[in-house]
């Protein structure tokens, strides 16, 4: 079974599932702080490591091995959307996560049958090789899908974007200023910290734009219900 780190409420609407980048763990500074504010936020977060990270951390994080082959790294999206999603499949889980696993997750998304894709810095092109594409099945993506993109990304910036062929499922939100981190320029005015909060808010928006049409009420009405239990405890306690 796979090891998974879980933020926010169990009864949450929607379940954001995060991987984590090429030499990043799921539990790096950036994820951290993005699952944790997306908890916040009233989303239930899960997130995972590929195999070959995995085995770096049994390792107590020596050495940094490759990541895994395509297909192994497609084969554990899958397997975790699967594990995750049970009899219902993918349809109450966003999937995505930063620059390679949120690639990989554009990969299986539409097969998964998810109900929304998250890319945090997508890897249009290796920095220095915009020749070398990774856009062809962005093209006839199904799946509604946000990526977030700093300006002057070396994986893509808003000049490159420009020229590509992209679905019209997908919505790309430029985070003024930044690199592949969203970490800005200084002259820009910008700090990275608002860049983050920036990503954080957008993801959550556009999450939540998902939910199920009654989800809403549900909720509300678990809360409702929560509240009454309160009530009821606090009397309760009084009387004894």
């Amino acid at each position: 079974m796979t090891t998974f780190l879980f933020d926010g409420p169990e009864d949450a609407p929607l379940t954001v599932v995060l991987a984590h980048g090429a030499g990043a763990s799921m539990d790096s500074g950036f994820m951290n702080v993005v699952a944790r504010g997306l908890a916040a936020r009233g989303l239930r977060v899960a997130r995972f490591e590929f195999p070959y990270m995995a085995k770096r951390r049994e390792g107590g994080g020596r050495g940094r091995g490759a990541p895994d082959r395509t297909p192994v790294l497609e084969e554990t999206w899958l397997a975790v959307i699967a594990e995750l999603g049970g009899a219902k499949g993918g349809r109450d889980l966003v999937i995505g996560g930063k620059s390679m696993g949120g690639r990989i997750a554009s990969h299986v998304a539409d097969r998964g049958g998810v109900r929304g894709l998250v890319c945090m810095g997508y890897p249009f092109h290796p920095p220095g090789q915009p020749q070398k594409l990774r856009t062809a099945h962005l093209a006839d993506l199904r799946t509604p899908t946000l990526i977030l993109q700093g300006t002057r990304d070396d994986f893509g910036t808003r000049e490159d974007v420009a020229g590509y062929t992209l679905s019209p499922t997908i919505r790309v939100h430029w985070l003024e200023g930044g690199d592949h981190s969203f970490k800005p320029l200084k002259a820009s005015g910008r700090t990275e910290r608002q860049n983050v909060e920036e990503a954080i808010a957008t993801t959550a928006d556009f999450a939540l734009s998902l939910r199920p049409p009654d989800s809403a009420r549900q909720q509300a009405s678990r809360l409702l219900r929560r509240a009454r239990d309160d009530v009821k405890r606090h009397c309760e306690e009084r009387s004894d």
